[in-house]
C-alpha cells in the first residue's frame, strides 16, 4: 500500500491517478503547465465546466500541493491567480505524454 495524504492507494498508479484522475484535474495542470492563470482565465479556456466543479477541483489540487493560489488584495476587485508549484511542475512531462497520445488518437484512430 502506498499512502499520500492520508489516503491509501493499492499501487504507483491508483496514487497517480487519485491526485490527477477525473475529468478536469488534468485540463486544469495543462492550463497552467505554461503560465500563471486567473480564476477567469481559466473560465475561458474551459467554457463547459460549472464554476463549482472548477472551484472543487482547484481546491483539491491546492490542497493535494499541485498548485499555489495567490490573492491579491491590496485593491478592489480581488484577483486570483493560480500557477503550478515546482511539486506540480513535476508532472509536467506525464501531461505532455498524456497530450501527445491524445494527438495521436485523433490522427490515427477517429
Amino acid at each position: 500500500m502506498f499512502k499520500f495524504r492520508g489516503n491509501e492507494y493499492p499501487c504507483c498508479a491508483s496514487l497517480t491517478m487519485g491526485i490527477i484522475g477525473g475529468k478536469w484535474k488534468t485540463v486544469i495542470l495543462f492550463h497552467l503547465m505554461e503560465k500563471t492563470l486567473r480564476y477567469s482565465e481559466l473560465r475561458k479556456e474551459m467554457p463547459t465546466v460549472t464554476e463549482r466543479t472548477l472551484s472543487l477541483q482547484l481546491k483539491a489540487l491546492e490542497e493535494d500541493g499541485l498548485i499555489k493560489r495567490k490573492v491579491y488584495t491590496s485593491k478592489p476587485p480581488l484577483k486570483v491567480e493560480y500557477s503550478l508549484t515546482d511539486f506540480g511542475k513535476t508532472l509536467i512531462p506525464l501531461i505532455r505524454s498524456i497530450v501527445d497520445w491524445g494527438d495521436l488518437v485523433v490522427e490515427k484512430y477517429t
